[in-house]
Order: C-alpha cells, then structure tokens, then sequence
C-alpha cells in the first residue's frame, strides 16, 4: 500500500517529555506502528563514539549511517547485529554528543528518507522533534508534547540514576541547542495540538490522543 493509506500521528517534543511511552502507547490502542526517530539519532551517535569519528566530522557521520542496521521491537527496545543497545544509547555520553550529531544538515538530509519509508499502512505513531515540521508536514494529526524542564530532568534522573541538578542542566542545554540549530529546529507545528503531561497521568495522555486521532479518522 502507498504511504496515503497510512494515518500517521507526527508526535513531537523536547527530550523526556513522555514520547516514547505516549507513542507505545497510543500505537497499541490504534492498531499502528511506533518509531521513535530519536533512536536513529542516538544510535548513530553511539557508532560514532564506538568509532571514534568526531562530532564535527559531518562527512564521517554520514557515512557511518549506511552502517546502523538497527532493529525496533514492538516496546521500543533497540538491537544491531543481534545485540541489545538499548541501555547504551540512554547513557550520558550519548545524551550529552547527540545534539551536536544531530545539527549536521548533511546527517539529516540522509537520515530523512530512512524515516519516511517507515510509513505504510495502516499507519504510525512517529516520535521525534521535527515530524510535523519536515519529516510528515502533511500528517493529518500533530501532537506537540510537552513537560516542564525539572519534571522532564526528574523523569531521566529516575530512568539513569544520574544527579538530578546535572540531569536538569544538560537539559535545559540541550533544549537551546535543539531549538536554536539552524538546520531542522526543534519547533511545534503550527498546526499541532499542544499537551503538557505536568501532573497527568500516562494513560491520561494516551486516551486524549487516541481520541483525537479517532476523531480525524484514525
């Protein structure tokens, strides 16, 4: 089937906004598929690192993307070559060099077709930073995910165990660095329905999209 058989449900957010959990979510209740298109990002900087290419070598990191072969089951979890990466690709190095990986325009110009062909029916729940801005423009539904920056910081300190007050500076840093990079920023669609998960419940948040979604033919 053609990708316009497919619904797709652009889902869209600074890091630790509930993405991941939302989207699993949401795809389960819908009958769709997920993908978190961060992990393409986190994985090719995890290679990167592996490898020991620098983070300015835009040519090098471009390269290494025919490379990735990795796999996404059906809760997220992320396997190359047969082994679990996972864990690794949530480990501070990779928080703290994915940003810089990820502002090449070369990277994401190559990245880009390997996210669209994710589409097909009957549809996706796509995860990521710039779905309804460059990815899937034309989705026909656009949620905008959004938590404070300490409850965002407190929801990776638990996942990492790493010092909140350093968890909470390495995010609101990375949030500049996302929304200020000249290539594909971090921005809500104009289009997109904005929901703040402060204080809310996951299912609470999975059931409003799921409606949403519902209402626009999903």
């Amino acid at each position: 089937m053609s990708q316009d058989a497919s619904f797709v449900i652009a889902l869209d957010g600074p890091a630790a906004a509930g993405k991941s959990s939302v989207g699993l979510g949401v795809a389960r209740a819908l009958g769709l598929s997920y993908f978190d298109t961060g992990l393409l990002y986190r994985a090719l900087t995890w290679l990167a690192l592996e490898r020991r290419v620098a983070l300015n070598d835009s040519n090098g990191l471009t390269a290494l993307i025919g490379e990735l072969r990795i796999q996404v089951d059906s809760v997220g979890r992320v396997c190359r070559d047969g082994v679990d990466l996972t864990e690794a690709l949530h480990q501070p190095n990779v928080n703290e060099a994915v940003s810089a990986v990820s502002a090449h325009a070369a990277v994401r110009e190559a990245m880009r077709p390997a996210q669209r062909a994710l589409i097909h029916a009957p549809g996706l729940v796509m995860a990521g930073r710039d779905i309804g801005t460059v990815i899937v423009p034309d989705a026909p539904l656009k949620i905008w995910l959004n938590a404070s920056a300490e409850e965002r910081a407190r929801r990776r300190s638990a996942q990492t165990g790493e010092p909140y007050p350093e968890v909470l500076a390495a995010m609101q840093l990375r949030d500049r660095l996302d929304a200020s990079r000249a290539v594909a920023p971090m921005a809500r669609a104009q289009d997109a329905i904005a929901l703040d998960t402060d204080g809310l419940p996951l299912e609470a948040v999975i059931d409003a999209i799921v409606e949403l979604a519902r209402r626009r033919g999903a």
